[in-house]
């Protein structure tokens, strides 16, 4: 599979289009935490040179990226809706809370964005399209994947300190053994999901 690249901002910036922000979140599956999005709008005279699809770089390769990224980029930034956020309105929509705080928080305002998956979320800022796997196409996307993810990795590093019993620095929310079994001994903290297996009682999940 080929990198990221940038072809389809240089296409909507000869056209007239630009700021263009990409868009991805991080944190949908967790049990505890939340869901972050980023939202970056990358130079087009000075592209971060390793972009890629932040699933497919090691974590010190994501850390050293996201350092470059913020950098260069012209604008970044992150949006989150917290754990009881999620349990009110659902991770989709809360995912989409997240992408439109992004959004609305760029120094720059954007007149397009590109985001990561299949569903585009309503209320955004400005016009916008949805593109499959766009982690690993675009250019923006990659970076707002790699921005998401290290800045919500941090944050739930940061929450261990706090609860340390679960473990969040080496799991980040994710449903792990370690993690269930810490949820089986100590139950939850007020950063889980309640909305979630193993939460809910009927054993759904939002």
């Amino acid at each position: 599979m080929g990198k990221p690249d940038f072809r389809m901002e240089r296409s909507l910036i000869r056209r007239g289009v630009f700021p263009v922000a990409g868009v991805d979140e991080a944190g949908r599956g967790p049990l505890a935490g939340p869901v972050a999005a980023a939202a970056v709008i990358l130079d087009p005279k000075s592209l971060p040179p390793g972009l890629d699809d932040s699933k497919r770089l090691t974590r010190e390769a994501r850390e050293a990226l996201y350092d470059d990224i913020l950098a260069r980029a012209l604008a970044v930034a992150v949006g989150f809706a917290s754990a009881a956020e999620i349990d009110r309105v659902n991770i989709r929509q809360a995912t989409f809370l997240a992408m439109r705080r992004a959004l609305g928080a760029l120094a720059a305002p954007p007149r397009h964005a590109l985001v990561d998956g299949n569903d585009l979320a309503p209320r955004l800022p400005c016009p916008g399209e949805a593109i499959v796997r766009g982690d690993g196409l675009i250019a923006s996307i990659a970076a707002a994947s790699i921005v998401a993810k290290v800045t919500r990795d941090r944050l739930m590093s940061r929450l261990c300190a706090h609860y340390p019993v679960y473990g969040f620095s080496r799991h980040a929310g994710y449903p792990t053994a370690e993690h269930l079994a810490a949820i089986g001994a100590h139950g939850p903290c007020p950063y889980h999901r309640l909305s979630f297996r193993p939460f809910r009682p009927d054993g759904g999940a939002t």
